[in-house]
């Protein structure tokens, strides 16, 4: 009975233009990230672009959280609202860790593996953003949906697959002579790594609010 009233009360609508202004930061993150990856003197610029796209992403996660708890009437489950939120900024939390740890190591030249999840972390990024605008359509848009969060759950296995090569790669090339560059590798590959795990969260929150809601 309760679900069935719910479903004739207006609901607030503003939390979907909030997921998707967050989602485009995301992708634009993302894209900064990659940019970072091809080195050279502009990785501090890409560093600083990172940044700023980390703390709009943070004022729209303040804006969300707030609404949720000052809006009767919300779209879906109120958890789901927010942990949806909080995945997204997770993702874009990692892409400033990523640039942070860069910065600390003054690392200017990347791993052509590195610049591989880079890719990977765009399309995931751009697959995000495709599929959060269709969450306010949600009965018709399930199958979409769907295909969507499996790409990038699959995108994540092949970065996956990347990322031990690279390590195998940077363990052979550095045992013996630059144990530093094999630490300092790996602490990057680690948080690329990171990156695309946040993702594939976001992923499997927009599956879960599929699954309760269709």
């Amino acid at each position: 009975m309760v679900a069935w009233f719910r479903a004739f009360l207006p609901k607030e609508e503003r939390f979907f233009t909030h997921f998707n202004n967050h989602a485009q930061i995301v992708v634009a993150g993302a894209e900064a990230l990659r940019s970072l990856l091809d080195g050279g003197d502009e990785v501090p610029h890409y560093c600083q672009v990172i940044k700023a796209r980390e703390n709009e992403a943070d004022e729209i996660t303040h804006e969300v959280l707030l609404a949720v708890r000052r809006t009767f009437i919300t779209p879906f489950d109120r958890g789901d609202i927010k942990d949806l939120i909080n995945a997204m900024d997770d993702a874009i939390d990692q892409m400033h860790q990523t640039a942070k740890t860069i910065m600390l190591f003054e690392v200017r030249s990347f791993e052509p593996e590195m610049r591989e999840m880079g890719d990977l972390i765009v399309q995931a990024a751009r697959l995000m953003a495709e599929a959060v605008p269709l969450l306010a359509s949600i009965n018709k848009q399930a199958a979409r949906l769907g295909i969507l969060t499996d790409e990038i759950t699959h995108i994540e296995g092949r970065a996956d697959d990347i990322h031990d090569e690279g390590l195998r790669k940077l363990f052979h090339a550095h045992r013996h002579n630059d144990p530093m560059a094999y630490i300092v590798g790996t602490e990057l590959y680690s948080r690329l790594e990171r990156v695309m795990d946040r993702l594939e969260d976001v992923a499997n929150e927009v599956h879960g609010i599929v699954i309760e809601n269709v």
